[in-house]
């Protein structure tokens, strides 16, 4: 979800079948420097998700 003009993201993910979660924010200020920050976790947990990350196909009804 985009929030600030497209200068913020939120994503909240969880497991499929399990009790695990992840919620983050993603901040793009004009200076260009992304900034991630979770949201009362682990900055590793939130990593290692972002990186292994795969979309799901969008369906194109």
């Amino acid at each position: 979800m985009a929030h600030a003009n497209g200068r913020s993201f939120k994503l909240f993910a969880e497991e499929l079948g399990g009790p695990d979660r992840i919620s983050l924010n993603i901040y793009a200020p004009p200076s260009g420097e992304l900034a991630l920050r979770p949201c009362e976790m682990p900055i590793d947990k939130v990593t290692a998700f972002v990186l292994g990350a795969e979309p799901e196909a969008q369906d194109d009804r």
